[in-house]
């Protein structure tokens, strides 16, 4: 809970580098809890590497998370995977999967996602980025908060808004990485109110009109993380306060952006050790009101 980036002090949530806006197994995190979380986390990172990390052509990455589905699939049913990613993804799983009777639609949705990034490059307005998200990020929050019991229609929309918001947070934070490798995640209604080309995007060309358009989108995501934060007074236990600092660390990117004047399409923001004693503070200060402005 994406979130999201994911993907930091105790958690992959707001994580620095790899698969960001994740949460995994911290000292926060239940320990009767800590497997099942790592579990999660081992598929989604191990999908996404599949998709994204290395040489392979976009034919094999598709034929790889393809066989992927299909070990999913089997342990779904009973039977045993394939050994390339057993025993550090699927045995586990599995365990989990029986254990815990995790949805098997939202692993699916996040496998749909990492396959639509092997073929779609850019997306037309923000009903079209959200249904990524819906699929890309919802998926994790939806599934912990399985986890934890929480199931009510309210909780589950709180938690699509955070993770839909750490997700394009991690889309704005990282548009100096995308555009090298031909990604443009701003929305094409985006780029034609602002006067911003796909072509601009691509070579990560940095002006006053990139940098207005890059504000607008920031607050967007702000607005989705103000809706959802009320749910961290609703999770139960360490679990709250875990997603207390979820909740912060994308707020805390968003203040970088602003801090650089927006200037993201050529420097990529970072969390750093030095920001955990603010994320800590400000998740400690976070009232059962909606987070207010001093909470950035």
């Amino acid at each position: 809970m994406q979130a999201a980036s994911t993907s930091a002090p105790t958690m992959r949530a707001v994580s620095i580098e790899h698969y960001e806006n994740f949460p995994v197994a911290s000292i926060l995190c239940p320990r009767h809890l800590r497997p099942a979380v790592a579990a999660i986390y081992h598929f989604a990172r191990t999908a996404d590497d599949l998709a994204d990390e290395g040489d392979a052509s976009a034919e094999q990455r598709l034929q790889d998370l393809q066989a992927y589905r299909a070990d999913l699939l089997a342990i779904s049913r009973g039977q045993p995977a394939s050994p390339r990613w057993s025993d550090r993804v699927f045995l586990p799983l599995a365990a989990v999967l029986r254990e815990h009777q995790l949805p098997l639609n939202l692993l699916h949705d996040l496998l749909d996602a990492f396959e639509q990034d092997l073929c779609k490059t850019a997306y037309a307005d923000r009903e079209e980025l959200l249904d990524y998200c819906r699929r890309s990020a919802n998926p994790v929050g939806r599934l912990l908060l399985h986890l934890y019991g929480v199931k009510d229609a309210l909780a589950l929309q709180q938690s699509d808004a955070i993770c839909s918001s750490l997700q394009l947070i991690n889309f704005w934070q990282d548009f100096s990485r995308d555009g090298p490798v031909g990604r443009v995640y701003a929305p094409h209604t985006e780029l034609q109110q602002f006067g911003v080309t796909r072509e601009a995007m691509l070579a990560c060309k940095d002006d006053p009109t990139a940098r207005a358009m890059i504000e607008h989108l920031c607050d967007w995501a702000e607005a989705l993380m103000r809706e959802g934060a009320p749910l961290v007074h609703r999770v139960p236990g360490r679990a709250g306060w875990e997603l207390r600092l979820v909740v912060q660390g994308g707020l805390r990117i968003l203040a970088k952006i602003r801090a650089m004047q927006y200037a993201s399409l050529i420097q990529r923001p970072r969390l750093q050790a030095t920001d955990v004693p603010i994320l800590l503070w400000k998740a400690l200060a976070m009232k059962a009101a909606p987070i207010s402005e001093e909470s950035l």
